[in-house]
């Protein structure tokens, strides 16, 4: 599987041990950045990691900062990337059986190695579920035309 990483300055350290596990388990991993410790904004390694995913269907990504909140505020942001925050391996296996996440984010400075390996693990080996949860994922797109009750 094809997954484009990327993160801000606090994520840098988790990303690194993320995209050698990713690598260990046999997926192709393109890193956006950065690479680098200098402080920069987690909105341009959002950006650019939702739209490689975009254009790449059947394509993940991992995103990391210090807290994992405002990177995937950031990827939210663009129609078709269910970006999830996960600080555990159950939230990382609900998220991709019911929401059919396409992004794992983590906080850096939040989620120790041991649970972030964990995590990944589990996100990439889950499937997503279907069904019932399929209508609910076509929901997420906002449509002028409907107006929530």
């Amino acid at each position: 599987m094809k997954i484009y990483a990327g993160c801000d300055h606090g994520g840098l350290l988790l990303k690194k041990t993320l995209i050698r596990r990713l690598v260990e388990l046999g997926h192709q991993v393109e890193d956006l950045g950065t690479n680098s410790e200098n402080s920069c904004d987690y909105s341009d390694f959002a950006h650019a990691v939702a739209l490689k995913i975009l254009a790449d269907p059947g394509a993940k990504g991992i995103l990391t900062c210090g807290s994992g909140i405002g990177i995937s505020i950031a990827a939210n942001r663009h129609a078709g990337i269910r970006a999830a925050l996960c600080h555990n391996s159950l939230e990382a296996t609900l998220a991709r059986q019911h929401n059919d996440a396409n992004v794992l984010v983590m906080g850096g400075r939040l989620v120790g190695e041991a649970m972030a390996v964990d995590i990944l693990e589990k996100f990439f080996s889950t499937s997503f579920d279907g069904g019932r949860h399929q209508a609910r994922i076509e929901k997420i797109e906002i449509n002028p035309e409907r107006q929530a009750n």
